[in-house]
């Protein structure tokens, strides 16, 4: 199964696919596949003080893309007598108010399944894309195993996103295994900072500074 859903995945142009086991995945489908999308080098290079409307674009054709692909290897689950449920790209759940999370955390997903880690500006860093990707999940009950072993940080530890974010939300701190979003980056700013400078820009949902320089990437 693992080996017909990298297939299909790679057929439809993701850039990695990971898999592992949670303990709380939704309605108790414990196992998970991580996919990846690269985003266009070009297009972060136009960012310079704020995000462009190219990369708005980009970011929000990029979600639906990999929406797209998540239901794709749901049908194929599916067609192979498997369950499945799909976490959409960019999307808040605010049933308890407005904390800016989806269902379940991709960088979490993406992390176990070894295709990277986090770091100290909360952006997934892969492996071998850095900061410039996208990431999606979807939970199943068909058999995946852990990786045997986790790649390390690449977060090099410098403070080069810091200093380029202009709200302020990154706190220098670095990130370890079991570390809360809120003791090392301030959400809040980060969107309150979106909402007001970058308005006319995607209605201020995007800014994209931390990915464009991020030393990963070079």
């Amino acid at each position: 199964m693992k080996e017909k859903l990298i297939n299909r995945m790679k057929e439809l142009g993701i850039s990695d696919v990971g898999f592992c086991q949670v303990t709380d995945g939704p309605s108790g489908l414990n196992n998970a596949m991580s996919i990846v999308v690269k985003l266009s080098d070009a297009i972060i290079d136009e960012i310079e003080t704020q995000p462009t409307h190219t990369y708005f674009n980009h970011y929000r054709t990029v979600n639906f893309f990999i929406d797209q692909c998540l239901l794709q290897a749901g049908l194929l689950l599916e067609q192979n007598g498997y369950k499945y449920i799909t976490v959409a790209a960019s999307q808040s759940i605010n049933d308890e108010g407005w904390f800016y999370r989806g269902r379940y955390s991709h960088k979490a997903i993406a992390r176990q399944a070894g295709l990277g880690s986090i770091g100290k500006s909360c952006l997934f860093l892969h492996k071998d894309y850095g900061a410039r990707v996208r990431l999606g999940t979807i939970f199943t009950d068909a058999p995946f195993e852990n990786p045997a072993e986790l790649p390390p940080n690449p977060c090099t530890g410098c403070n080069i996103c810091k200093e380029k974010c202009p709200s302020g939300a990154i706190s220098g701190k670095m990130w370890h295994e079991g570390m809360e979003r809120e003791e090392f980056f301030n959400r809040d700013k980060c969107s309150n900072h979106m909402k007001h400078r970058y308005k006319h820009i995607g209605r201020g949902a995007v800014c994209g500074l931390c990915i464009k320089y991020c030393p990963l990437n070079k």
